[in-house]
Parts: structure tokens; sequence; C-alpha cells
């Protein structure tokens, strides 16, 4: 389907190269003072043309909002926004017409549906974006006003060239190689953590690459540049990070905080791997070294020593920073010619023509955000239902201490 979220609902609709793409937003607080340029400069960031490392399709894609707001308050009743497509060139794409493009979805929507659209990859495409992105922008804005919640994402890796400060430390080799080594003491660096803490949109948009360290983005650059000229392309990662998001968020046991959030990461054109906190790292270690102990702050809160979790434990948030990655493959449409076959299984040679990027995780960066600012949007009116619905009932002063939060130490 089309549509995400439980109390907070998001529907998309539009293919690469029709009318208009869009989104229908159900279950926005009412009150909220909402404006236009709230959505655009999320959309602004992830429109395509902005530098020579992304596609030349040139749209604007300014938002029309329809509905569900009036003198600039939202009445609580489904947002309609739109965005037209302008600068559509369904001509370029004739040669799909005869062949599935090899790692893209012209054969399986075929296969799905019995039907596809005829250019641009009609839904696939991330055209369909727009809605999620222009979506998140408002789910954000409330959760910065309510909670002062922030969400950044930045671009981790492009190819093989990594931001320095997010790559797991170099394994030592043992001395008897039949010896583990167990040694973790780098694996969360102090300046990732700290990156984590304090990085910022706008040192995010100062690289073309979305890279927040010059040297790093500037190989970035090199090796997207690299990819375009051989009429190739290249795939990376995108690392975000969320931060003042209350403890008690996700509903276990199926929609967990971490779930949802892969759910919604890999619902996103071309991505290929999800991880939170620690990820993959974390089999690597003991947990007598992963195991994040637990210690009061200055107001008697319990916070954690370390954050190998990524802000969740048992599916539920717990206060600290939430922190993922998520891989995105290399674009699957390219410009060199591509031994392949037709639809009726004739070999032979595709070249496709149209504007494409050579590496997507720059653009990605808004979405990444957009979809998370949807899921703690969603979690955070279904933790606060349960609360308002238990707050009605009279005080239960049967329950054993051992049952029940313990009062803070004076």
């Amino acid at each position: 389907m089309s549509t995400f979220g439980t109390l907070f609902r998001v529907t998309t609709y539009g293919e690469s190269h029709c009318a208009s793409v869009g989104a229908i937003i159900d279950g926005c607080p009412p009150g909220l003072e909402l404006s236009p340029q709230d959505i655009q400069v999320q959309l602004s960031r992830r429109r395509p043309g902005q530098s020579n490392l992304t596609t030349p399709r040139d749209e604007k894609d300014l938002v029309h909002l329809q509905s569900g707001l009036e003198l600039g308050v939202t009445l609580g009743t489904p947002i309609s926004l739109l965005v037209k497509n302008e600068d559509q060139r369904p001509h370029d794409y004739t040669e799909t017409d005869f062949y599935p493009r090899p790692s893209h979805a012209d054969y399986t929507y075929l296969e799905k549906y019995g039907i596809k659209a005829s250019s641009g990859g009609g839904r696939s495409s991330a055209r369909e974006t727009i809605g999620r992105v222009a979506a998140g922008a408002i789910a954000e804005k409330y959760l910065k006003i309510a909670y002062g919640i922030e969400i950044v994402a930045f671009v981790s890796s492009v190819g093989k060239v990594h931001l320095p400060a997010t790559l797991a430390p170099p394994s030592l080799t043992p001395q008897n190689p039949d010896e583990e080594d167990d040694n973790a003491q780098d694996a969360l660096s102090k300046d990732f953590i700290q990156l984590l803490s304090t990085i910022t949109r706008e040192e995010v948009d100062k690289m073309p690459t979305r890279c927040p360290h010059a040297e790093t983005s500037e190989r970035m650059t090199q090796r997207i540049i690299r990819a375009k000229s051989a009429q190739d392309s290249i795939g990376g990662t995108v690392t975000c990070v969320i931060r003042n998001v209350p403890s008690g968020l996700g509903e276990p046991v199926f929609d967990k905080f971490e779930a949802s959030l892969a759910h919604a990461m890999l619902s996103i054109p071309a991505t290929k791997a999800f991880e939170i906190g620690s990820g993959f790292r974390g089999t690597e270690v003991p947990g007598s070294q992963h195991n994040d102990q637990f210690v009061a702050d200055a107001n008697g809160r319990l916070r954690t020593v370390t954050n190998w979790s990524g802000g969740v434990q048992g599916g539920i948030t717990n206060g600290e920073n939430i922190y993922f990655r998520i891989g995105f493959k290399s674009p699957a449409t390219i410009s060199q010619p591509q031994e392949t076959a037709q639809y009726n299984g004739t070999p032979g040679s595709l070249s496709t023509r149209g504007r494409h990027d050579p590496c997507v995780v720059p653009r990605a960066v808004p979405i990444v955000e957009a979809m998370a600012a949807i899921v703690v949007m969603d979690q955070l009116l279904m933790q606060n239902s349960r609360k308002a619905a238990a707050s009605l009932l009279p005080p239960i002063t049967t329950l054993p201490p051992t049952m029940v939060m313990p009062k803070k130490a004076l």
C-alpha cells in the first residue's frame, strides 16, 4: 500500500512523469502554525539539479497546500498537498518499452501488476519521496515545538570513501591466531559521539555531498564525478541522529521503535541495509563491553554511560540519542551499454538515456530525516494516547514497590 503510520498516517501518490506528486497527511494535531515555507525548505534540499553531483532534471518542487489548514493554522483534518511535475521527458525512456533495466523495478512491477508506467520508473521513482519529505517536515515542526526534538542526517560514505568518525576500529591481529581479540575500546569513538551530539543541518549543507568533513567530502565528490564520467553510478550510506526523544516510545512486540524505523528507512527507494546503534559492530564484542551501564544524572534520571544501544532497548526508547545508518545501493539506471535481455527473453544491449543521479545519497539526506520524523511522530501520538487513557483511572495503591518506578533519590 501507499500509506504509512497508525495515528499519524501519510499516504503518497504520483508517478515520475504524471501531472503531480504529493501526499495526504491524516492525524496532524490541530493548532499547529504551518506555512508552505516550513515544508519548502526540506523539499528544496531534496530537489534535483542542486549541483553537478545530481540529476540535471530541473524541477522547482514548489509545494501547494490544498486542505487541512486555515489562516496558517492546522485544523486537525487531513492535510492535502501537491507538487507539480514540470520537467518530464517521457520520450527519454522509450528503450524501456522493450528492455527491463537491470536491477530496476521495471520487471518486478510488470510481474506484480501486469502493467507498468511507460516511463521513468513510475511509483518506484524517487519522485514519490516528495510526499514523504513534505509530510516529514510537518511532523518535524510539531516535534521541535512540542518536545525540542532534533533530527539531522548526513552522508557517511560514498563507495569506499568513509567519514573517519563512523569507521569501526581496525581489527588487531592477535599474537596467537587461534585467540580472539575482544578489545573494543574505540568502537564508539569520542569524535563520533561528539558529532552525533552537535551536528547541525547548516554544517551538513555546507558541502555538496552533505558530508560534514571537508577533506572526506572532496574525496566523495571526486568519486561521484568519476562514476558520472564513466556513465556509471556509485552507492553510499547516510547516518542519522534523533536527539531529545522522550523515553518510553515503542510498541512491543511487533512495532518496536527500531522495527518501525527500519520499516520506514527500507521503504525509501534504493535502500539495501539498515543498522541501529552499534549495528553489526555489536556482534564482535562481548556483553561485558557492549552493555550500556546506567547512572543517575543531576536530576536523578537514569542515563547510560555509553550508547551502544542507539537509544533503544527492548524496542523502547530510553531517552539517549537515537542513531542509525542506512545503505543505499548504486543507482540502477546508468547510461553505459549493458548486455541484458528484452521482456520476451531476446538478448540484446541496453543503453539508457534520460537524467539520473550518479549517486543518490546527497539527496537522500532529507528523505531519511523525513521518515525518521514520521516514525517519531506516530510513536509519540500512540504513547500519549495510552498515557491519556491511563490518567482517567483512579490511582492504584495495591501494587508491590517492585512493579512501579521508585521515587527519585534526594
